[in-house]
């Protein structure tokens, strides 16, 4: 079986677009594993010291576990 040089280049080229899907497609999944998962909590900063922490998502005001004050919603 004799090959053109365009076909054997065409096959050189798919075997590499393959070899990069592939590798593409392997790290992508090994992040998605080793990644932590997306929370859907809100993020407060108290307004008295400062601390940041996360509660629920269906909660607008938080109570600060630092320091007990009351804090609404930070939004970046």
């Amino acid at each position: 079986m004799n090959l053109t040089p365009s076909e054997l280049l065409f096959g050189y080229v798919a075997s590499a677009l393959a070899a990069l899907v592939l590798t593409g497609l392997y790290y992508e999944l090994r992040r998605r594993r080793f990644e932590p998962p997306r929370t859907d909590d809100n993020v407060f900063r108290c307004d008295s010291c400062e601390y940041v922490y996360t509660d629920d998502s269906h909660v607008e005001r938080s109570r600060c576990p630092n320091c007990g004050a009351m804090n609404r919603r930070f939004t970046f």
